[in-house]
């Protein structure tokens, strides 16, 4: 009886000393509760949420604050906000911490402690400390190194979300070995990350996302046993993936994702049996998916899209049973899609052959090839099926539908797929979204579309649709987000484009029809509208000035291809959010009206191939944020202003070809430093190129496409508006989109310009195509014109450039077209692979030597003999004049005596003449 109570007060004892409860017995310790009062006065709540803390009661009681049951010490601390509210609560000073010696948790989320300076030096004093959350509470400093601390008990640290800390992985938190789980992430954290040795056996969680770390994986990473989950995703990791790992069995998820890995993805990974989700998209792994990932029983996610991998999809894929999530989009992979559903039980479960998990299927963006396996249709539990852009073909029926009852988003543009199905057919789903442009779908509209009543994205773009749109069709589409019914044959009238004022952000694209009738007017809420290119009858005054519900949130607006032919209406005061502006290839006269300077927000206006007029237009000079202005194949007269180069220093594309603008070039032209192309032919501008010509960075070392993509991606929907450029450069012009953000061009052709070469174009190594063709320059091609490594096309033809050819251009190993004909060139052509296989006319007009040209070089590198061609023709000079007098000589000879010989009386005249000279002549000689 006497062990059993002791057994039951030693039980007790151990229940009262370990369990934690919200209201203690008796008050709280007097200098904690000093210390917690101390905090409610000083901390900066005026959003009241510590309002529980009521000085005078016990701190226990306070909600977020917990005591020991027996000791009545505050052993847990928490001071939370929630991540959608909008309250604030900031402390500045944290000393009153060190009277918590007992604290055991402490939790401060999106509590501002952005004044607390001292806070890890204060922790750090907090022996008994096990779990620490401090995420998101603007903290900008911490340690690298601590000579000494306190957290071997730790087993929880988050220090998520603190983008401010901005320094070099702190290296103490490594050599925790009683932590479990590390929270890194969000904390602009800088690499490499310790070497080693490290001291971590007891982690399981290792969150490091969202950082700058810009170093390879630590090789002690995948040694740690017990670890179970890896975060790095987005934060800098470059390098490959260790090829050995150490006993890392109890690995559930890993996710690499958004980094630079490289390489091949290892063979261990697909050793980790017990991997739940696996993510190494957004990276360039190469190589291809080993059939071995079939031994990953237990995976439930696997995203390995924007990589490079290539070859075929091992079909083993498909035997993964608890698959959920698979997508392997925006890779090289080929080979026919078939194969993933070459066995009828591919992606359906072991135990249920008749039911599937597989909820995500992204296979787009690849080269997939064959037709789409009817067996689709058994994945019951689709809900998102992505296969665009690959290059699949064949027949697509009701059978490839039949069992997918919970498909939302199916997207599969950009395939040579015909949907053959019956006119009255009733799918099974209720798609949110329909993505089929470029399929085979008409002539006939697709009366299924009706039955979408949870249709919000349509693109049923160049599918060979013939007719007028339907009524209820326009009606569906009050309702939609995004329509896409571009470069089909449809005619008609298109009406007021009325959508659902709840709709975020609806776009619509109706280009390439055969629509006619007067412009539609819109709702105020649509954000982009392409109607180019159809046959609208009646022009903008219409469409922009009988506007009357105030102002339009429009911002992509294309009108191009109608030939209009009336002046721009000045009715832009209502449109002030439009970014992107398209009236191209029209007939518009007159110049750019006034209220086009409520225009803040454009970003690019393409006016080409009009008949407008008058100077530069200054209602521009508002609108600063312009990346791209095309104002070509117009009638624009006068010189740059100053205040062009100052007015837009974002521009990239800047295209004045074909107009009458004259005078020098202003030298503020430099300003636009991110210029990447640069059109100025067939103008009249004259003077000296600028010498500080050699500032444009962004043709200096070019832009990367990521970059260019967030410059000039200016649809809500990626691909759905693609900035273009018409830029002349191998001779011939060209229609640059997709690429656009690759090529770099400067063309001064077919000006008036003088003076030389300036030596600073040099500088831009990131040139791709320069033209300063039909001019009057002087001067020598700088020497150092080889620096320009990636110039494909050059053209200084028709100048009155000299000198020799610079060496140099035999180091241009991506020069594909040249043109230095017409010039005073003299001299040897460069040796090299790309000189010598140029057409001979590239170099004519000079006085060259070498191939391509037929004329041969002397050793000295000039046109052999060419001094004894000099005496050669004096010489010639010499014979001529012999020639001449002999030809004199005839003339006179033949002309006295022609005479003579055929004219009598002439003749005996002649001899008459004679006789009396003679007689004449002997009678005054003497006799003898």
């Amino acid at each position: 009886m006497k062990v059993l109570l002791i057994t039951l007060w030693v039980l007790l004892f151990f229940i009262l000393t370990n369990t934690k409860f919200v209201v203690s017995v008796g008050i709280c310790r007097d200098n904690e509760q000093r210390a917690l009062e101390t905090l409610k006065k000083e901390v900066d709540d005026p959003s009241n949420i510590l309002s529980s803390w009521v000085v005078g009661k016990d701190c226990c009681e306070w909600i977020g604050v917990v005591c020991n049951n027996l000791t009545r010490h505050v052993i847990e601390l928490s001071i939370s906000i929630d991540m959608f509210d909008l309250r604030h609560l900031r402390i500045n000073n944290l000393e009153w911490l060190t009277s918590l010696s007992s604290l055991e948790n402490l939790r401060m989320e999106r509590v501002d402690l952005s004044k607390a300076n001292e806070w890890l030096r204060v922790i750090n004093m907090l022996p008994c400390l096990v779990d620490l959350r401090l995420s998101s509470c603007r903290l900008h400093h911490i340690t690298p190194q601590l000579d000494h601390h306190n957290f071997s008990s730790l087993k929880s640290l988050d220090l998520s979300e603190n983008y401010n800390l901005s320094s070099s992985v702190p290296k103490w938190v490594f050599n925790l070995p009683n932590l479990v789980s590390l929270d890194l992430n969000g904390c602009n954290f800088t690499g490499p990350f310790p070497d080693g040795p490290v001291n971590l056996t007891s982690l399981t969680t290792f969150k490091a996302s969202d950082n700058s770390f810009n170093c390879r994986l630590p090789k002690w990473l995948f040694d740690l046993n017990n670890l179970e989950h890896i975060d790095l995703y987005s934060s800098g990791i470059e390098g490959a993936i260790q090829s050995k790992s150490g006993n890392i069995t109890k690995l559930k998820h890993l996710d690499l994702f958004g980094n630079n890995l490289n390489a091949t993805i290892p063979n261990w990974i697909y050793q980790c049996k017990d991997l739940e989700s696996l993510g190494l998209g957004g990276n360039h792994l190469e190589g291809t998916v080993s059939s071995l990932i079939s031994n990953l029983s237990s995976i439930i996610s696997i995203g390995l899209s924007s990589n490079m991998l290539s070859g075929k999809l091992p079909n083993v894929i498909g035997k993964l049973g608890k698959l959920e999530y698979l997508s392997f989009s925006g890779n090289q992979f080929e080979g026919d899609i078939s194969e993933l559903f070459n066995v009828k039980s591919n992606f359906l479960s072991v135990g249920l052959r008749n039911t599937s998990f597989l909820s995500t299927l992204r296979l787009g963006n690849n080269k997939l090839t064959g037709a789409l396996p009817e067996s689709v249709g058994q994945l019951s539990m689709l809900e998102d099926f992505f296969i665009s852009n690959n290059r699949l073909e064949g027949v697509v029926t009701e059978s490839h539908f039949s069992k997918l009852t919970h498909l939302r988003y199916f997207r599969a543009s950009r395939n040579n797929l015909t949907l053959k199905v019956s006119r009255n057919w009733i799918p099974s789903f209720q798609a949110t979204v329909i993505q089929i442009g470029r399929w085979n779908i008409g002539p006939l509209f697709p009366m299924w579309l009706r039955t979408q009543k949870q249709i919000a994205y349509v693109d049923i773009s160049d599918g060979g649709i013939q007719g007028e749109v339907p009524t209820w069709f326009w009606n569906l589409s009050s309702q939609i987000d995004f329509l896409n019914i571009s470069h089909n044959q449809f005619i008609g009238e298109v009406p007021i484009i009325s959508t659902d004022e709840q709709s975020v952000s609806p776009l619509m694209y109706l280009a390439s029809n055969n629509f006619s009738g007067p412009l539609p007017l819109i709702s105020t809420n649509v954000r982009e509208l392409d109607l180019s290119n159809n046959f609208f009858s009646k022009g903008l005054s219409n469409f922009l000035c009988e506007a009357k519900n105030g102002f339009y949130e429009l911002m992509i607006l294309n009108l191009g291809g109608y030939d209009l032919s009336e002046e721009i209406p000045d009715c832009w005061m209502n449109w002030p959010e439009l970014t992107v502006l398209i009236l191209r290839d029209n007939n518009l006269i007159g110049s750019l009206p006034r209220s086009m300077e409520v225009l803040s927000n454009l970003l690019s206006l393409d006016l080409q191939r009009n008949r407008l007029n008058g100077p530069f237009p200054s209602s521009l000079e508002n609108c600063s944020k312009l990346h791209k202005i095309d104002l070509a194949e117009n009638v624009f007269i006068g010189k740059l202003p100053s205040w062009l180069g100052m007015r837009f220093p974002a521009l990239i594309v800047f295209i004045l070809r074909s107009n009458k603008f004259d005078g020098e070039l202003p030298q503020e032209l430099c300003h636009l430093k991110d210029l990447q192309i640069l059109d100025l032919a067939n103008n009249t501008f004259v003077g000296i190129i600028p010498r500080c010509i050699g500032n444009f960075r962004a043709m200096v070392k070019g832009k990367k496409k990521e970059e260019y993509d967030l410059d000039l991606q200016y649809s809500f929907y990626k691909g759905a508006l693609i900035e273009s450029a018409t830029v002349t450069t191998k001779g011939n012009m060209y229609q640059y989109d997709t690429i656009l953000a690759l090529f770099t061009s400067m063309d001064m052709s077919s000006n008036n310009l003088s003076g030389d070469i300036p030596i600073s174009v040099t500088h831009l190594a990131g040139l791709r195509s320069f033209n300063l063709s039909k001019n009057n320059l002087t001067g020598r091609i700088p020497n150092d014109i080889g620096d320009m490594k990636v110039l494909e096309s050059v053209d200084l033809s028709e100048n009155q450039l000299y000198g020799q050819i610079p060496q140099s251009f035999s180091s241009l190993s991506t020069l594909s077209y040249l043109n230095l004909s017409d010039n005073n060139f003299s001299g040897m052509i460069p040796l090299s692979t790309q000189l010598q296989s140029f057409d001979p006319t590239s170099f004519q007009g000079n006085k060259l030597c070498g191939l391509p040209l037929l004329v041969n070089c002397s050793p000295d590198g000039n046109i052999p003999n060419h001094e004894y061609e000099d005496d050669e023709s004096d010489k010639y000079e010499v014979d001529w004049f012999y020639i001449s007098m002999a030809i004199g000589f005839a003339l006179s000879f033949w002309g006295v005596c022609g005479s003579l010989l055929f004219k009598r009386s002439w003749r005996h005249a002649y001899f008459r003449f004679l006789d009396r000279s003679w007689e004449m002549l002997f009678a005054k000689l003497p006799i003898c």
